[in-house]
């Protein structure tokens, strides 16, 4: 509390030229939310052939998130896990990893180094507009890697205002450390600047992260002795983010056009101990580099056909940097060691272009074509590597019968590296059982084209030998799933809907690290397993004048693949896992304020791994349960000025328990704790808004 207090204060000199300000406190829209990931043209969340989760940006604002993560993870289904040697951050949805995962920015692919999603996190949360996440296979839709669903990140327009100037500045301590503005501590700042007039708009926007770092084991020693402290565990690492923003567009009746540019500096500090037989400490710094350029437009030819046109180019770099610290010098010298430079780079080319006609009243249908260019190079990455993938696609929504839409659809491909599906299918459909029910079931296959990384990189150092596959062969799924919602209770005060879903994906040529069969010291990667992921989800949203209750539950299954070596194991085919979550939003337009809580309950992971304890050569391994919970108050304090105070994470979580002795992969933290965050953190922050 006494931080708390001292963040309060170091914070008040601000409210001396507040204004007011008006907190939006009408009713919630969620119900009547408009989405366009994967559809035909912008569709209520009721009228889509699938089924769409959103996070409204008034959401992420309410949460004071600083990243994307902050707001998905106390989302159903989703799970985050971190890598402290790397300084970076994987998701999970429904029981499958990020490379699974297809994250858009407006719709064009983000480019990630490997096969892990840390492009979530390098997004500027203050450009966010709406998260639309879709489950299931979107391949027909949306090519590789969008097995598991696909997460859209849409940004903002210009709004209706001349001119629109806003500016956030946020204070967060971490754990118990805390300095005002810098060093200890999370701290935000972001300016925003939009314009239009007459068709012509105008966007803007920096905004600078600076995330101090942290350590498992308390410390109140300064900094610079911190990061030297080998005692002190798993080092949070130290990230500033520099992110910039620009988009300019023209829109008439019947056209739109706009282009996109997303800037993004990052480093990440990683200081080691300090080896006390000759004072040397190995310090390394990795610094991204990211650019996303997209231009897209909106042709309405006729009444009945319309153009759609993405252009996209991603360039992504990240340099490796070591050297050895000397402390009795102050010496830093290039390690010399093999692995410890690397400057990696990537860089990802989009054309997309789909027609829709509108044949008649029952009928529509959507062709279209896109192209994707992939290419890398750096001195971990074998040659420079190029991958074109070409693909037709297909698709139309029939209307046969009131209340029944049935969404067909196909995608051919041609890769000129790996071994694509020539053909991937989907059939979507919904039918309005009656006004309060609708009934969604599918099936899709998807696929994940194996990564850059997978084919062509070589990580070689003292600790590793991991090399690429050249010829792996792109993963498969067979996905079913159906959802049944029902929202019969809705008035001018009362609005509730519920959707029970269920799910269930088969995968084959999984891609896993695996022991070379010609060299026992070299790992590499084989199209080898089966994987197979199950469950459902329950999912409740009610309002009700001022009060926003969003209620879910969920039970996920994943395979225990052992059986897939030994179908004769005694162990079940899946191991289950539950979830709960809640947030609560309460408004209070008579002062102008409102009160949230987002929470989570994530149970036991549990999983069989080798034993040389056990008879059967495998014992049950579980990552334990957590609550995770975010209280956060907002007050308009002037005519311009918001306020947002609150606790993050207040179970105070940092890591869970694990009884795996499995190492799992070369970052993983097997036979002992998992970290998860660096604890309870106490956020103020303050928000200016002026428009004309």
């Amino acid at each position: 509390m006494k931080i708390y207090l001292s963040l309060l204060l170091s914070l008040s000199s601000f409210t001396a030229f507040s204004q007011q300000v008006r907190i939006d406190t009408a009713k919630s829209k969620d119900l009547k939310e408009v989405v366009v990931t994967g559809q035909f043209s912008p569709q209520t969340l009721k009228n889509s052939v699938y089924n769409v989760r959103t996070i409204s940006a008034e959401r992420i604002r309410l949460r004071g998130a600083v990243n994307v993560q902050q707001v998905l993870n106390t989302e159903l289904g989703f799970r985050f896990s971190n890598d402290l040697t790397l300084g970076t951050t994987d998701v999970q949805i429904m029981g499958m990893t990020g490379r699974n995962v297809k994250v858009l920015l407006d719709g064009v692919p983000m480019i990630d180094r490997s096969d892990t999603r840390e492009s979530l996190n390098q997004i500027d949360i203050n450009t966010i507009d709406r998260i639309e996440i879709v489950e299931g296979p979107m391949s027909v839709v949306y090519g590789s890697d969008a097995l598991a669903g696909v997460i859209n990140i849409i940004t903002k327009n210009a709004g209706k205002s001349l001119l629109n100037i806003s500016a956030r500045v946020q204070e967060e301590t971490v754990g118990k450390e805390y300095s005002a503005f810098s060093n200890k501590g999370n701290h935000v700042q972001n300016l925003n600047l939009s314009w239009q007039n007459n068709g012509w708009s105008l966007l803007v926007g920096a905004t600078h992260n600076d995330f101090a770092g942290w350590n498992i084991k308390p410390s109140t020693t300064p900094r610079e002795i911190v990061d030297l402290d080998i005692q002190s565990g798993n080092r949070w690492k130290p990230k500033e983010q520099w992110l910039g923003n620009t988009k300019i567009g023209y829109r008439n009746k019947n056209f739109n056009i706009w282009y996109r540019l997303d800037a993004l500096q990052e480093e990440i500090e990683s200081r080691g101990g300090m080896n006390t037989l000759n004072y040397i400490a190995e310090w390394q710094q990795f610094k991204t580099k990211r650019y996303t350029n997209q231009l897209q437009s909106e042709w309405k030819l006729s009444p009945s056909l319309q153009l759609t046109t993405i252009a996209g180019y991603s360039d992504l770099k990240r340099l490796t940097r070591t050297v050895n610290h000397n402390f009795s010098t102050g010496v830093d010298a290039l390690s010399t060691e093999q692995g410890k430079q690397d400057t990696a780079k990537f860089n990802s080319t989009i054309f997309r272009s789909t027609l829709q006609y509108i044949i008649s009243d029952k009928i529509s249908l959507q062709p279209g074509f896109e192209f994707n260019r992939d290419a890398a190079a750096g001195q971990r990455i074998n040659g420079s590597p190029i991958i074109n993938d070409y693909a037709f696609f297909v698709s139309s929504e029939i209307k046969p019968a009131n209340g029944i839409n049935i969404r067909p659809g196909f995608r051919f491909i041609k890769n000129s590296v790996y071994d694509a599906p020539p053909v991937i299918p989907s059939l979507n459909t919904k039918f309005s059982l009656s006004e309060s029910f609708d009934l969604r079931l599918a099936y899709a296959r998807g696929f994940r084209s194996p990564a850059l990384r997978e084919l062509y990189y070589d990580f070689v150092d003292a600790s590793h030998n991991i090399i690429g596959n050249p010829n792996l062969k792109a993963e498969e799924s067979n996905s079913f799933n159906g959802s049944l919602t029902w929202a019969g209770l809705k008035n001018d005060n009362f609005q509730f809907r519920s959707t029970l879903a269920g799910f269930y994906n088969l995968f084959k040529n999984r891609i896993s690290f695996l022991q070379s069969t010609n060299d026992a010291s070299v790992t590499t990667l084989f199209n080898i397993a089966k994987f197979k992921t199950t469950g459902f989800t329950l999912d409740n949203t009610l309002i009700y004048q001022n009060l926003n209750v969003v209620l879910g539950v969920s039970y996920i299954g994943r395979y225990n693949d052992q059986l897939e070596s030994n179908p004769n194991l005694s162990i079940p085919e899946f191991s289950w896992s539950p979830e709960l979550t809640t947030t609560i939003i309460y408004n209070l337009p008579k002062i102008g304020a409102n009160v949230s809580l987002f929470y989570k309950y994530s149970g036991k992971v549990p999983s069989y791994v080798t034993s040389t304890t056990e008879a059967s050569g495998y014992k049950l391994a579980e990552i334990g349960a957590f609550n995770l919970a975010d209280f956060m108050l907002n007050k308009s304090l002037y005519k311009y000025i918001t306020i947002n105070a609150g606790i993050k994470n207040l179970f105070n979580v940092t890591q869970l328990s694990n009884t795996s002795t499995s190492s799992g992969g070369a970052h993983s933290t097997g036979g002992g704790s998992v970290p998860y965050s660096y604890g309870r953190s106490y956020v103020l922050g303050l928000t200016f808004n002026w428009s004309k």
